[in-house]
């Protein structure tokens, strides 16, 4: 017997061993990654400042769109995180300048702050439109994700540095809305010679698609929906769009918004101003931008559901066929590859933005099956999103 317990004693010290060996192997892996900043943040070399910074902050929007109400809520998170030792004032389109000369007005110091769409800038380098949304692109996660993971800040940062400005994110408000519209279109043929209103790359790959295109200002859309010198226009998102009365003018809401899967704003400095900024007001900035993107997702979506709603009661809501997705896909691929053969930054981005999308691919299908549809939507056999 003595025997035996010697031998059983053996194993199970055996067993132990095996998995204290085994735990230790795994300890030696270490955790997956951290946070860059931990560091940084641990040996502080600037001291809080006592002055006092006065600034302006022009834009393209008016007060009635909620661009607007997010560019201020920026304004104010700095204002409140510094005790108002920098204070932004907001000024809307017309104000203090026009509309489209925000980005000349901050780059000649006529205002130190400023907020945009980046694809408003596109006559100056069309690789601004990738940093502000694209046709079948990135939607608001891989935004988030490429932006301040894999090098899309680095990118927009350069880009914007080349006219003498600092930017950063600051608003991403999410998939828009498709076309509203007088003529139901579900099938690819059903858009050829539809006039259309939509601006930047989808307005060139509507055209290639059969469709006649114009790139209205916002504010000349209803009136041209009312009287028919256009078929179909695309804004913004249904809680930015409600407001502007669409759907009191049109039939049919045509989903999905395949031009812009997210659609992601900016706030951008002068350089002299921004380099002027001491250390701890410029975390600040950075903090409450970052703090913007975050809550303006979460208020416009869940606004946007309450307008779809509104929208329901006036319009019927119709989907593009499988099939028109796919050529509206490939036609969109077909546009962008031109792009990048003609325009060497706009290549640099769409690269790195298609690299992420391939990368991340691999999370999306694994994780695929769980929508959070309700019950009876779920088990009648729609799974995913």
């Amino acid at each position: 017997m003595k025997r035996w317990a010697t031998v059983a004693t053996v194993c199970v010290l055996a067993l132990f061993l095996a998995v204290g060996t085994g735990l230790a192997a795994k300890k030696q892996r270490g955790k997956f990654a951290e946070d860059p900043r931990h560091n940084m943040a641990k040996r502080i070399t600037f001291k809080p400042s006592d002055k006092t910074f006065r600034w302006k902050m022009v834009m393209p929007w008016t007060k009635g769109l909620l661009f607007y109400d997010i560019a201020q809520h920026f304004a104010d998170s700095v204002r409140l995180a510094s005790a108002g030792r920098l204070d932004i004032k907001v000024f809307s389109a017309d104000e203090l300048v026009p509309a489209m000369q925000t980005f000349d007005a901050v780059a000649q110091g006529t205002a130190e702050v400023g907020h945009d769409w980046p694809g408003y800038w596109k006559g100056k380098n069309e690789a601004f439109v990738a940093f502000g949304s694209v046709p079948f692109g990135l939607d608001a996660e891989g935004y988030n994700i490429w932006l301040y993971e894999k090098g899309g800040l680095e990118m927009m940062q350069e880009l914007y540095g080349r006219f003498g400005l600092h930017a950063l994110p600051c608003g991403q408000v999410g998939q828009e809305m498709g076309l509203f519209s007088n003529k139901r279109a579900t099938k690819m043929e059903d858009f050829k010679g539809l006039r259309v209103r939509t601006p930047g790359w989808y307005m060139d790959i509507m055209n290639m698609l059969g469709a006649s295109v114009s790139p209205l200002p916002g504010g000349e859309v209803y009136l041209a929906l009312e009287r028919g010198v256009i078929d179909a226009a695309e804004f913004s998102s249904p809680a930015i769009n409600y407001p502007m009365g669409f759907d009191e003018v049109t039939k049919y809401s045509i989903q999905p918004g395949v031009h812009q899967p997210g659609c992601q704003c900016a706030v951008f400095f002068n350089k002299k101003a921004w380099d002027e900024l001491p250390e701890d007001l410029k975390w600040i900035v950075q903090i409450a931008a970052m703090e913007t993107q975050l809550w303006s997702y979460n208020w416009v979506n869940a606004l946007n559901a309450k307008a779809i709603e509104e929208f329901k009661k006036r319009i019927e809501f119709v989907r593009m066929d499988t099939d028109a997705l796919i050529q509206f896909r490939k036609t969109t691929k077909e546009y962008l590859d031109s792009l990048k053969e003609k325009f060497p930054d706009v290549k640099k981005v769409l690269d790195s933005q298609e690299a992420f999308i391939e990368e991340y691919a691999v999370w999306r299908d694994a994780r695929s099956g769980v929508a959070p549809w309700p019950y009876e939507v779920y088990i009648s056999g729609r799974v995913t999103e």
